[in-house]
């Protein structure tokens, strides 16, 4: 199993480190380019520069890769992203971009990597960086076998060092105790995501559209969870719709919903309530014509039928 040695920047190990404990976070990169493709529980270190001595400073799981607008990945992560303000995020891509002048708007895309249930380390735990690192020619990372080598002893120490913080979720995601062996052999677990990994997952999968709609404008488009997280449903994409911000609002209220049969079907009470609704009538009759709502081509990530089921009968209203 391999693990991948990340070159991290001060500013960002700092902040994060300053603040409690993350769900998630937003490994960035300011370019879209060259994106890392790690697979899904994928151990991910933190290695900073040369000028800090370039230890190993904590790690995560990779839970999701995308390329997002510097702005979205703001909204949607905030101070998950490493910054206390879009401001400052804005400015340190710039200085990395090496550009001359600093988009205010963040429409450019950037590299994003999604890490699940972080941990970083005080100083006085950073661990020693590889004995066999390059010394020149490395500019972003560089994957490691952790089951030997230098790669086993950089996994084995950061996971003594979050049992030593008392962070046991994430040393026993990879590596339960065995009767042998005090930590047991590497294996991997798919990460779960978290709300903000959630919000931009369904959206990748939807092909960044509305599933009734067709919409592609970003801004006016929502995750939404089919069975919301406060009451019992996960933030799985199995449980998500990309829908356009209105869709979503009356999706919640039960004056919309989507059938396992992956029909859009509006609730009477919209035009009894309101004497309105005219748009959601008409978009009900042209995906019932098309044959259904827009799907993921992938099934594994297509909505629940059962979750489906269960918001048609206990959410939405006839």
């Amino acid at each position: 199993m391999n693990g991948y040695v990340g070159i991290t920047d001060f500013e960002w190990y700092s902040f994060l480190r300053s603040r409690p404990h993350w769900e998630e976070v937003n490994f960035w990169q300011p370019s879209a380019h060259g994106l890392l493709d790690p697979p899904p529980g994928m151990p991910f270190f933190f290695k900073l520069r040369s000028e800090h001595g370039s230890p190993i400073v904590g790690f995560g799981f990779f839970s999701w890769r995308t390329r997002l607008p510097a702005w979205m990945a703001w909204d949607t992560f905030g101070e998950a992203n490493g910054a206390p303000e879009r401001s400052s995020m804005l400015s340190r891509i710039s200085r990395l971009r090496r550009d001359q002048n600093i988009d205010p708007t963040g429409k450019y895309e950037i590299g994003c990597l999604f890490l699940s249930d972080p941990v970083f380390f005080p100083q006085a735990l950073w661990v020693k960086p590889p004995a066999d690192w390059p010394s020149s020619g490395i500019q972003r990372g560089k994957s490691y076998d952790i089951s030997v080598g230098e790669g086993k002893r950089i996994y084995l120490e950061c996971q003594a060092r979050a049992l030593e913080l008392g962070i046991e979720r994430s040393a026993e995601m990879v590596m339960p105790k065995g009767p042998d062996d005090r930590y047991g052999m590497p294996r991997s677990i798919r990460p779960r995501l978290g709300q903000r990994g959630f919000r931009v997952a369904v959206g990748d999968v939807y092909g960044r559209m509305c599933a009734i709609s067709a919409e592609h404008s970003l801004p006016a488009l929502e995750a939404a969870h089919i069975r919301p997280y406060a009451e019992g449903g996960s933030h799985d994409i199995s449980n998500g719709l990309f829908l356009r911000a209105d869709i979503h609002r009356l999706f919640d209220q039960g004056f919309v919903t989507v059938t396992p049969d992956y029909q859009f079907r509006v609730s009477r009470r919209l035009k009894d309530e309101y004497e309105n609704g005219r748009v959601y009538y008409d978009l009900e009759e042209r995906i019932r014509r098309a044959g259904g709502i827009h799907i993921p081509k992938d099934p594994a990530n297509r909505p629940e039928q059962e979750l489906l089921r269960w918001h048609s009968s206990e959410r939405f209203v006839a």
